[in-house]
């Protein structure tokens, strides 16, 4: 039986975003694995606003915890962060004990991607945080494992499955 995973990320963003799904699944099928994509669910006609927005948040909830992975587009969305739903949903599959693979295209510490003054400032006047990570420490402590580019990440996920010890939050029965 396949593993079911996930495929979190801002792709849903954009212009072909059907299609860049399909080709998302195609890989994990190819890989071994179940793609769950967010734009799998078609909303209902008449439905939008605040209604379609909750019907969306339900309906990838509802995929992402019945999951056995998630794989995760951290890759920066508008600006120098991944997108925040997506990391939203990473929170949860933490939260869940749901391994979390991510993927981007970003290469170098936080301190090397973001221009920061010789007091390690940003232009915003924040500091950039210098733990040589690719990412913030609390997304960077929590993945099993990350890649550059979806298809390397769909076939890194793939192995670290096939090898990973089952995962449970519940305590053994005495």
């Amino acid at each position: 039986m396949k593993k079911k995973v996930y495929l979190a990320g801002f792709d849903v963003f954009r212009p072909d975003a059907v299609e860049r799904g399909e080709y998302l699944k195609r890989l994990c099928d190819l890989n071994g694995l179940e793609g769950s994509y967010p734009l799998d669910n078609q909303l209902p006609d008449g439905m939008a606003g605040a209604e379609a927005a909750q019907w969306i948040a339900k309906q990838n909830m509802a995929a992402l915890t019945s999951a056995d992975a998630v794989l995760a587009n951290l890759t920066n969305f508008r600006g120098c962060e991944p997108d925040s739903g997506t990391v939203f949903e990473m929170g949860v599959a933490v939260a869940l004990g749901i391994p979390v693979w991510v993927y981007f295209n970003e290469r170098g510490s936080m301190r090397e991607q973001i221009a920061t003054d010789p007091l390690g400032l940003c232009a915003e006047g924040y500091f950039v945080e210098n733990f040589e990570l690719p990412k913030n420490l609390m997304l960077a402590c929590h993945w099993v494992g990350f890649s550059r580019g979806a298809r390397r990440g769909v076939a890194d996920l793939a192995g670290y499955l096939s090898q990973a010890p089952a995962i449970s939050l519940l305590p053994e029965p005495a």
